[in-house]
């Protein structure tokens, strides 16, 4: 099924409103964080990049699932953390500077990443002519999209420190409409499919929720990394950023597959729910 002429110029713009409102969380502290302290940073992002990607592409390569599910899952496990992973940390008592600055240099890694991972995911479960190869202006696109929103909102947060904080809910609530109706559309398109595999789409969504939180967390504490921070990459790892990945299934500059937007729709609503219940055992089991 291909996205409506309607979501392929919708969804660029909501991506770019998206990117925007994580631009205006950035501080150049955050990015001078990571070369004073790069270790914790390098771990989460290695946890994200290649471990929580194999962890899910075994998971679902067993699943029995329909191709476009599966593909949909490794989109899900290749996005970078979502900018709400901040406020989980911040209830979870964790190291909210490292969890924004993993954030944001995992969106930036993502370019690389998320590309490679998708090809890789094509051609097992589509066979080699399900590749996509992206061009230079197709790029050229996806970093105007993605990546320039972003740098223009670090620039406002910068400059500009009032108008951003005034900017900053709006923007956010923006957002979050947006992913509201991305959701509802991916849901209602795509309803048949989601009466057939649902049961078992959520549970495979559940199973990655849960391996996600908890790798993100046990292996940086394995690594002696300390718990605010290990904190912090559990909940990057755990929230992703499903709005982003949405975007790309569904519109017409990369995959152009609603059904493959079904997994993160369902994400985006299961990980804040995991998400609370590791808040609450963190909060818990920690010194007092």
């Amino acid at each position: 099924m291909q996205s409506s002429p309607a979501l392929s110029i919708g969804l660029p713009i909501a991506l770019c409103v998206i990117m925007l409102g994580l631009g205006l969380s950035l501080r150049l502290e955050d990015f001078v964080r990571v070369l004073a302290r790069p270790r914790a940073v390098v771990i989460g992002l290695v946890c994200q990049v290649v471990l929580l990607p194999a962890i899910c592409f075994v998971l679902v390569y067993f699943s029995g699932l329909p191709p476009a599910i599966c593909v949909g899952m490794m989109l899900l496990a290749a996005s970078p953390g979502g900018t709400s992973a901040a406020l989980f940390t911040h209830l979870a008592r964790g190291d909210v500077a490292l969890g924004i600055t993993t954030t944001a240099v995992g969106s930036l890694l993502a370019m690389v990443s998320l590309p490679l991972i998708v090809n890789l995911s094509l051609t097992a479960f589509y066979g080699q002519d399900g590749v996509v190869k992206l061009q230079v202006h197709q790029v050229l696109r996806i970093f105007l999209i993605a990546i320039v929103p972003a740098l223009i909102g670090a620039f406002i947060h910068r400059q500009y420190p009032a108008l951003a904080a005034r900017m900053d809910r709006p923007v956010k609530l923006l957002a979050t409409l947006f992913l509201v109706a991305v959701v509802l559309i991916a849901l209602v398109g795509q309803w048949g499919l989601l009466a057939t595999w649902g049961l078992t789409v959520g549970t495979a969504v559940l199973a990655f929720a849960v391996l996600s939180f908890s790798a993100g967390y046990w292996i940086p504490r394995m690594l002696g990394v300390e718990r605010r921070q290990a904190v912090a990459l559990s909940m990057s790892s755990g929230i992703h950023n499903a709005a982003l990945v949405i975007a790309l299934a569904m519109s017409g500059y990369m995959l152009n597959n609603p059904e493959m937007a079904i997994p993160p729709a369902a994400y985006g609503l299961v990980a804040y729910i995991v998400g609370g219940v590791f808040v609450w055992v963190l909060n818990r089991r920690a010194p007092v």
